[in-house]
């Protein structure tokens, strides 16, 4: 996977004058990234040293760039597309909510209600 990201998420140059601390590669980051997703760990609480990460700190940084930079809907089209060629991608299993897609304010309401509140007033 890796190999197929690392064009995508490379770092942009370092300044030749006064560069500053080198940064952590791309890959620790990411990596640090997918602790976090995986075990919804809060961002600074990574154990880092134990782990050999970045901090919890600098990967959330690198993620921001990465989002401001237009980085990661690219890197998600290249993954999802290697995915659908191989036949492993599974659309039954889609999450969709309102940080994905925009609810419009003034839409007509469904008219599909829920009985739990009916349910909940009669106990």
């Amino acid at each position: 996977m890796w190999e197929r990201l690392a064009p995508l998420l490379a770092d942009p140059p370092r300044r030749f004058r006064y560069p500053g601390r080198a940064r952590y590669s791309p890959r620790e980051c990411l990596e640090g990234i997918l602790f976090v997703l995986y075990t919804d760990t809060p961002w600074l609480e990574v154990p880092y040293r134990e782990l050999g990460l970045p901090s919890g700190e600098t990967c959330r940084r690198r993620l921001e760039e990465w989002q401001r930079r237009g980085l990661l809907p690219a890197a998600l089209q290249l993954l999802q597309g290697e995915l659908a060629q191989a036949d492993k991608l599974d659309w039954s299993r889609v999450i969709v909510d309102a940080s994905l897609v925009e609810a419009k304010k003034g839409a007509p309401r469904s008219r599909a209600r829920s009985k739990a509140s009916r349910e909940a007033a009669f106990t």
